[in-house]
């Protein structure tokens, strides 16, 4: 590619709305333009990058044994109502009528496509196991897409889906599938992390979600460094130390005057966060719920929903404050607490000395015991993991840390085959579900996740299997004949290797080829100044270590083409 013909639209400024270092530098180097809020244009060099994570994602899904199919984006609602998820998943799914006011969906998944296709193709147990895959674009109408490709409405995503004869077997898939995409993250040059998850609006029991540790990632993980435990924060177990014990002393009420909150009250009252219990309430299936917490603790809205049984529950928000007013904001506690349910962390079993509000404007109560003075109607785990927390595994310190989502895989089990009879008929023709595993990579989110681990302040390093090209070459003053000749002859042979490259030969200075080069992240550039004057050696630097080393054309091209074996970085 010559970059004097190479629509490459670069910029000196950044774009107002990009909030972070993907979608900044993607939007200056000339591989993105927004078209509107979550949905973007490739340019010629941003879909080399899509390319690149494809060849890789498909190398590995062939390799694992998986086939590729192209399914519809439109499906039919009908599909989608067999399996119950048509009002379940809301307003996230793009919906349309066509000219015969039939309902379809744009699709955000390919669950119900995938099994309706099996169901009327697939009925012997010697057809099985299987397992498709596709790479194609998704739809999700986000409430607020942010973040460049992190958060999109429209986005390229492999999404795969397994077929067993049982649960072994599906076990034996979902190995394989996480296997092969520890393979997929490693290649593409990211330090990533898998962790266990929930399984939302996807389903089944067992998830992973493949994490890249990113300051900017939307989720929280929580690992273990003593040994292999890691989860999404919202799944995330730590193990509780000893609950709170007093001195068994009556209950006492106590004047708080002006002070709600469990800072301006612990410092009133001398005693520790923890030692207090959060009272928090909230609207579950419109009934008033009340979770208690210690009081140097969040709760966790994603353990809560496992808890409840329901996503339809929230905080209690100011209508609903007035709505109830027996419950007095700032000061609600759970003894003589009038609700339906009440829940608490684990922590709190039997425990004593604590301290909650009274149900009283400006007052609070000390020496309340659990068990005496209230009884939770249940006990469970509500609270998020924190730095320094124990792991329930091991007792190790766990450490949390931000990440990036760019995979994760399912155990559905037969979620979707009972629902949508999707059967075989086993070895003395018994008629049987189907075991599911369904394994999904975001393609773009992919992308802008590993720039988000390899870019500095001058712009974007790419890993060379990923690279949009290997090299970037680099003739300063380009009129001159000897080095004009020399990266011509570079530029010749490389693409006579299956080196995939960039020739820069337009007549700019030498400060503006270098910048532009380092925005781009090319992995390797070779640059032809006064070293080929001088003795006719190429100077090669590393974008991402800077290292330089100087050879001739020789060299340069063995050297480039040990590259090429190892990455499978050719020209298509």
């Amino acid at each position: 590619m010559r970059q004097s013909k190479a629509f490459i639209p670069t910029l000196k400024e950044s774009p107002a709305d990009a909030e972070i270092a993907s979608h900044r530098l993607l939007v200056r180097a000339g591989f993105l333009r927004r078209v509107a809020a979550g949905i973007y244009e490739f340019l010629p060099l941003g879909t080399r990058v899509v390319q690149r994570i494809c060849r890789v994602v498909r190398e590995e899904m062939n390799r694992a044994g998986a086939q590729e199919v192209i399914l519809p984006i439109m499906q039919p609602r009908e599909l989608w109502e067999e399996s119950g998820r048509w009002a379940k998943y809301g307003p996230e799914m793009m919906r349309l009528k066509d000219r015969a006011e039939r309902d379809f969906g744009l699709g955000p998944t390919h669950e119900e496509v995938i099994t309706d296709l099996v169901r009327n193709n697939v009925s012997s147990w010697r057809e099985l196991p299987l397992n498709l895959y596709q790479i194609g674009t998704k739809f999700r109408d986000e409430i607020r897409p942010r973040f460049g490709l992190l958060r999109g409405r429209e986005f390229i995503m492999k999404d795969a889906y397994s077929f067993d004869r049982d649960q072994e077997g599906m076990e034996r898939s979902y190995r394989e599938m996480y296997e092969a995409y520890a393979r997929v993250f490693t290649r593409c040059g990211c330090t990533w992390r898998a962790v266990e998850a929930a399984t939302g609006l996807i389903g089944g029991d067992v998830s992973h979600e493949f994490m890249v540790p990113a300051a900017v990632g939307e989720d929280l993980i929580a690992y273990c460094g003593e040994c292999d435990y890691a989860a999404n924060l919202e799944l995330a177990e730590y193990m509780r130390g000893e609950p709170p014990r007093g001195d068994g002393g009556p209950m006492e009420r106590v004047h708080t005057p002006d002070r709600r909150t469990i800072e301006e009250v612990s410092g009133f009252l001398g005693l520790e966060p923890s030692r207090f219990v959060k009272c928090l309430m909230f609207l579950v299936e419109d009934r008033p719920t009340a979770v208690l917490v210690p009081g140097d603790r969040e709760a966790n809205e994603g353990k809560l929903g496992r808890v409840l049984g329901t996503d339809e529950f929230r905080l209690f928000n100011e209508e609903d404050w007035r709505r109830f007013p027996q419950y007095l904001q700032g000061f609600v506690g759970p003894v003589g607490l009038e609700v339906e349910e009440t829940i608490a962390d684990l922590y709190l079993r039997g425990a004593s000395g604590l301290a909650c509000g009274a149900n009283e404007v400006d007052y609070h109560l000390v020496g309340v015991e659990e068990g005496r003075d209230f009884r939770p109607g249940r006990f469970a785990d509500v609270t998020s993991a924190r730095e320094g927390d124990a792991c329930p595994r091991c007792g190790g310190a766990l450490h949390v840390e931000a990440g990036i989502e760019v995979g994760q895989v399912f155990q559905l089990g037969l979620k979707y085959s009972e629902a949508m009879r999707c059967t075989y008929d086993d070895e003395r023709g018994e008629t049987k579900p189907m075991y599911m595993g369904c394994y999904g990579i975001g393609v773009t989110r992919l992308m802008a996740a590993v720039i988000e681990q390899h870019h500095d302040e001058r712009g974007m390093m790419w890993p060379l299997e990923v690279a949009p090209a290997a090299l970037h070459i680099l003739p300063l003053d380009y009129q001159r004949e000897g080095r004009r000749a020399a990266a011509e002859e570079l530029y010749a042979r490389c693409l006579e290797r299956g080196v995939e490259v960039l020739l820069d030969d337009r007549e700019e200075s030498a400060g503006v080829k270098f910048a532009d080069a380092d925005l781009i992240g090319i992995p390797f550039r070779a640059v032809i100044g006064k070293a080929f004057d001088a003795d006719g050696l190429i100077e090669l630097q590393a974008r991402a270590t800077g290292e330089r080393s100087r050879m001739g054309m020789e060299e340069l091209l063995s050297h480039l083409e040990g590259l090429v074996e190892e990455t499978g970085l050719s020209g298509e």
